[in-house]
């Protein structure tokens, strides 16, 4: 099945990715529950008025309806059956005073964990019970199952026994083989100028005749691999810098497995810093303009802490896309945050030596179970057709794993924000201070985003010294990254010098059409000196190319 428009952006929205953290424990949910359906005043009264909604629906006089935009009930015999309209009507009244009961604890309880972790439960509850899921209360699989002649049923059990033995008995997302990275994927022409046991650097060629002097290096996050940036033609972070002139590096992360275990943020940020010396050679620059996705631009962060105290100024500015350093108050990622389940996770780690992708693509995709569980619950079972075939379904199935030392550092960088405290963490030796880091900043975040709130994202402009440029873009964390000029929905808002409160900020900004790439490329453009004649070979004597983009390590291929 092929994607369309509107498909495509409905999935890059609900997606996640680049940052980690494990799903809520199951004694801190059902605390919670138990807690949420323990008011006896509130539940009384949600009772009440949950019967009388009952009658109104049993008489036919319900005025209940899906929510704009929920696709679940798009069958006209939702509406136009009435019993169907009433299975419908039931369902959505009762999980709408759940919802209500859930909330209105929330607002009052002492443990904010508690309280998103029962909410978090509450909504996968919800979403599982949905009359849509099962085939005798769902009037399209029940229209497919009599138009097929019971092929559909087949081929649903088909996909689910599939499903069990290849994909830990989650339902497929997309087919494994509906695209192959170098030949669909990644395809922005380049080679690989590095290669440690790290990471690889890969280094892209020009698309004309001159580029800007002063290269940019793209530090992508090590959980995912970075071909998110680099879709397909047309839908490429990499492709549009290259466009306007940059001379475009990328680091590409290896997979690690249990012997990396011991990788921590040291490792990580000492790589960065080799890669800036090779695109330094390579261009004849003396220093760079990076830009870093999600936790890569956390990763760089450490490392401009430390370069800063060493009197180091090879990272000319630094731009940040969907990165948090500041995690306090993220309601959004509270369930996922209590004592208990990050010291779980922190053991978990130690012991495995990694967490695999497939752990933590879990956590996120429990987070939109409606869009990222049921909805291919549907698809591939009860109606028993393929997944559809979208490119970005295809990198977020495509998960790698996290070192384990790393993962406990990040957990405990998130459940104590240690970055924001005054040496309350060291990397690379020095005490981390951001205050102390004086560049030049461009701050980017998504106004929908579900896991790096743009209000947190925002924060950056205010932690780090030096002129600083924020710009808020439309849509969650991922659609917004993959997120090339040309859309008429896109939009972003840019406003004067970013001060103390993002509130005020977003109120004097002004709404422009377009994508953030645009704003950004002018921005660094700016600040990437003259034209040059554009190299007509990649790498250096130093650095000779090893192979083309997009490299090994994006393929889990390891060089002997």
């Amino acid at each position: 099945m092929n994607d369309t428009p509107l498909q495509r952006e409905s999935v890059e929205e609900s997606i996640g990715g680049g940052d980690d953290f494990g799903l809520p424990d199951r004694r801190e949910v059902l605390a919670g529950i138990v807690a949420a359906l323990g008011q006896g005043r509130v539940l009384a009264h949600a009772g009440a008025g949950l019967g009388k909604e009952l009658a109104k629906i049993a008489l036919g006089k319900s005025e209940v309806r899906p929510a704009k935009g929920d696709r679940r009930f798009g069958d006209p015999a939702w509406s136009s059956n009435p019993s169907y309209r009433r299975i419908m009507q039931f369902y959505l009244a009762s999980t709408g005073v759940l919802d209500r009961i859930i909330d209105d604890w929330s607002r009052t309880a002492s443990d904010p964990s508690r309280a998103q972790a029962a909410s978090f439960a509450a909504t996968i509850l919800a979403s599982a019970v949905a009359p849509t899921n099962y085939l005798p209360t769902n009037p399209a699989a029940l229209k497919e199952l009599f138009d097929t002649g019971g092929h559909s049923l087949v081929r649903g059990i088909g996909n689910y026994l599939s499903d069990l033995r290849t994909n830990g008995g989650m339902p497929s997302m997309v087919e494994p083989e509906a695209f192959e990275v170098g030949v669909d994927l990644a395809i922005t022409p380049g080679a690989v100028v590095s290669r440690d046991d790290v990471a690889e650097v890969l280094q892209y060629s020009p698309a004309g005749s001159s580029v800007y002097e002063r290269p940019v290096l793209v530090v992508p996050p090590p959980i995912g691999r970075f071909y998110f940036l680099d879709l397909r033609p047309g839908r490429s972070f990499v492709e549009h810098s290259v466009a306007r002139g940059m001379q475009t590096f990328l680091m590409s992360w290896r997979n690690p497995q249990p012997e990396q275990g011991d990788w921590t943020l040291d490792t990580y940020a000492a790589r960065v810093s080799s890669a800036l010396d090779e695109v330094r050679d390579i261009t004849g620059s003396a220093d760079v303009n990076v830009i870093g996705f999600c936790a890569g631009g956390l990763i760089t962060t450490t490392l401009l802490n430390h370069m800063t105290a060493q009197g180091d100024t090879r990272v000319h500015s630094m731009s940040y896309a969907v990165t948090m350093l500041d995690f306090e108050k993220h309601e959004k990622l509270a369930a996922f945050s209590s004592p208990r389940l990050l010291s779980f996770a922190g053991r978990r780690s130690r012991r495995k030596g990694i967490i695999s992708g497939r752990d933590m693509a879990s956590a996120f995709t429990w987070m939109r179970p409606d869009d990222l569980v049921f909805n291919y619950v549907v698809n591939n079972y009860l109606m028993g057709r393929k997944p559809p075939a979208f490119d970005i379904l295809a990198w977020n199935a495509d998960s790698t794993n996290l070192p384990g030392a790393l993962h406990v550092q990040f957990l405990d960088i998130f459940a104590n924000n240690l970055l924001v405290k005054r040496g309350a963490m060291e990397v690379l030796g020095t005490p981390v201070e951001l205050d102390r880091i004086d560049v030049p900043t461009f701050v980017t975040a998504a106004i929908s985003d579900h896991l790096t709130a743009w209000t947190n994202c925002y924060r950056t402009t205010q932690l780090i010294s030096g002129d600083s440029t924020f710009v808020l873009s439309y849509s969650g964390h991922i659609a917004s990254l993959i997120n090339p000029p040309g859309n008429p929905k896109a939009h972003y808002w840019v406003g004067d010098a970013p001060g103390p409160d993002p509130q005020d900020w977003l109120a004097g900004a002004e709404r422009t059409t377009g994508s953030w790439w645009e704003p950004w490329a002018d921005w660094v453009s700016q600040r990437a000196g003259g034209k040059v004649e554009a190299p007509p070979t990649l790498g250096s004597d130093q650095h000779k190319p090893l192979g083309p983009a997009p490299g090994m390590y994006v393929r889990d291929m390891i060089p002997e």
